[in-house]
């Protein structure tokens, strides 16, 4: 099975987990979700998603200086966000369950 594609099918409840517990910056956000285990999460693909996701009203954005170069985008939660990030936590705790059963009543280890 092949990680990066689904990676790419939770990257947005990924994003909205990683950017709840504290807002960061673009790159922040990568090296937060590959320190978390998504080793494959491509750069581009993060970005995109923090721009999809501030377009769609779920995240806001400020920018702060930054003494190491240029300023920084940051992003964080809106309620909108909020409310993404818990519908989209329970479609993923189901849909996990029900692979879990799957792969129990399959005598696989999950």
């Amino acid at each position: 099975m092949d990680g990066t594609q689904l990676v790419k099918g939770v990257l947005d409840l990924a994003v909205l987990a990683v950017v709840a517990r504290e807002d960061g910056y673009g790159y922040d956000v990568v090296r937060r979700l590959r320190e978390a285990g998504l080793d494959e999460v491509g750069d581009a693909s993060v970005y995109g998603t923090l721009r999809r996701l501030f377009a769609n009203g779920a995240l806001t954005s400020y920018v702060v200086p930054s003494e190491e170069g240029p300023h920084r985008k940051y992003y964080g939660m809106t309620t909108e966000g909020r409310h993404m990030l818990e519908t989209q936590a329970k479609t993923w705790g189901s849909f996990t369950a029900t692979m879990d059963g799957l792969l129990d009543a399959a005598g696989v280890a999950s």
